[in-house]
Parts: C-alpha cells; structure tokens; sequence
C-alpha cells in the first residue's frame, strides 16, 4: 500500500485512549480523576475522540468499568466523541452492554462509541472471578451481533433507553477479529503486531462487507505516542510505561507507573532492558517534526483512516505538553 504522496494532517482523524493508569504515590481514585482532566482537555484541543478501557483486577490500572467513567467524562466535556477501548465482551451480557451505551447515547447524544473486545481477565483469578474460562466456547461473533441488534432497535428485546440515534461499533481486532469486523462491515481498531502485517489489512479491507451504516472499511491504528522538545526527552518519557510492562513479564503483576528516581534505583536486568527497548521502539516519539514525519509514513504503510494515541507516562504535565504538540500537528 502506498500512500506516500498523501498528506497525512489532511485525511488521519486524531484520537485519545486513556487507559486510567495509576501513579506511584497516588491513590487509585487519582488516575479517575486524572482521566477526566485529561478527556477535557482534549476536548478544547480538538480531538475527535477520547476512549477509556476496561481491566479488571489489574493494580497498574483503574478504569474496570467504561461506561461509568464515560458518563464522568461527557458531563465535563462538549463536542468530542467517548467510547470504550474497549469492552472485553466476553465478560458480558450483550444486552447490558447495549444498554449501557444506549443509556450514554440518551444523555450525550450523538457523542458514543462502543468499542469491543474478546480478552480474557488479567490472571487466572481474575478469570474466575469474571466467571469466565479460557477454555470457554468463543461466541464473539455472535454476541457483537446481538449487540449491534440492540442497539439497532431489531433485536426480539427492545433495549432501552430506545435512542433515536446510533452507536457506532468498532471492534478491537487480533487477526481473527479482524475476519470478524470484515465479515460484519465494522471498523477495526488495531495495534502491536498487525501493525507490521499489512497483508492482514489489506484482507480487511478486501473482504469487508459494506452496509448502509458502514459503506467502507475503517482502520484505527493504536500505539503509543510522545512529542517533546527533543527526542531524547520524549523516549525517557515512554520508559515508565515500558518499565511497567517488563516489570508484568517479570513478575506477573501490572504495577503503577514508576517515577524517575524509582525506576534509575531499580535493578533492571539484561531481559527487562531488552523489554523496555522493545516497547520503546515500537512507539512513535521524538519531536513535532519527527512525529510528523513518522505519522505519515505509518499511514503510508497502514493506510490507517484514525491514529488512536495510547501514550501513558508518569509525569502528567509532560503528557498534556505532549497532547498539545501532538494535536497541532493533524
């Protein structure tokens, strides 16, 4: 796919998926409010959208409920679009969920997206907690299909509130959620490995099925991305959240976001270090003219329609810094 000559700042819409992470020294109620902080400001940056995430039992992240932070974020906040990135479906009744987003469609209309996903609780405990097994008959197609009846106001059920506009439906896609999304003309939202498939994608988009709703294939790119001054800056930025994910291989928990100070006291051993380069590496960081131009070529290459920003760091003013410069560049 070559989309070289295109102008990205002209076509990619722009959006936030803020994942509630909790901070070293902070209570858990903090990263809630600090979500909501963030959701508007970028509302007044101009975003089109700001998601929030679903995890459950995870001590690094606060948000276990989407749809009640939702509801927080669009009484504070005025034009941009909220959704979920996103609820993990198979933790669910269809027809709650539906009711749930229908209920955020009544109070912000026009404002709701319902992204959903298939993955499983964090550990086995949490797994068990959700009543939910590996091992358990995959209906994930099925059940996005039960939603989106409800949602539609054609399922045998009529789920209320009945709304008189529509959620959209974006489905969060591995390689077989994205056959899925295709057979059922949704848009994917994307990320880590896909992103270095391209024949994955171009399979989405050749077998997708258009509808009234969804006449084209959409493609979300999610990933992580910090501007600042310098590039420098901005990779040390990226390491806490790089830190954090060595740390899940390494012990099995998700932790906080470390500060600075913490992680250089740290003994951070050889595979850990590779780790944290790795995740590093896979993100776009730099300066605005380096994430410019890395922008493009990453829709060049994916053809993405959206770039989802999934960037955590501790240092939540650097963050905002990083959103701002981000913004101005699309």
């Amino acid at each position: 796919m070559n989309l070289s000559d295109v102008d990205v700042a002209s076509r990619v819409l722009l959006s936030l998926l803020d994942r509630s992470r909790t901070r070293s020294g902070h209570c858990d109620s903090a990263a809630l409010i600090h979500s909501v902080e963030r959701a508007v400001a970028a509302d007044q940056l101009g975003y089109h959208r700001f998601w929030v995430a679903e995890h459950h039992g995870v001590p690094g992240i606060a948000s276990g409920a989407p749809a009640v932070l939702l509801a927080a974020i669009g009484a504070h906040t005025a034009t941009i679009r909220l959704g979920s990135g996103g609820v993990m479906l198979p933790n669910h009744q269809p027809l709650i969920v539906a009711e749930q987003f229908l209920m955020l469609d009544g109070l912000y209309p026009g404002r709701i997206d319902l992204g959903l996903g298939r993955s499983l609780g964090f550990t086995e405990p949490v797994r068990r907690a959700l009543r939910r097994e590996k091992d358990a008959p995959d209906t994930f197609a099925a059940d996005i299909e039960e939603v989106r009846d409800y949602l539609a106001g054609t399922a045998a059920v009529t789920a209320r509130p009945a709304t008189a506009g529509s959620v959209p439906i974006f489905v969060l896609a591995t390689g077989a959620g994205l056959k899925i999304a295709a057979e059922l003309g949704l848009p994917v939202v994307v990320g880590g490995p896909v992103l270095r498939d391209g024949d994955q994608l171009d399979a989405y988009r050749r077998d997708f099925r258009p509808s009234d709703v969804n006449p084209e294939p959409h493609v979300t790119v999610s990933l992580e991305v910090m501007v600042a001054d310098n590039t420098d800056v901005a990779r040390a930025l990226l390491v806490s959240e790089a830190y954090a994910l060595a740390e899940s291989s390494r012990t099995g928990v998700f932790p906080a976001l470390a500060t600075t100070a913490e992680i250089d006291a740290a003994r951070i051993g050889d595979r850990a270090a590779r780790r944290i380069e790795a995740a590093t590496t896979s993100a776009l960081y730099g300066t605005p003219a380096q994430v410019q131009q890395q922008l493009h070529d990453l829709a060049a290459y994916t053809g993405a329609d959206e770039v989802l920003a999934s960037t955590s760091t501790y240092d939540r003013d650097a963050l905002a810094y990083s959103d701002r410069l981000l913004r101005e560049l699309i």
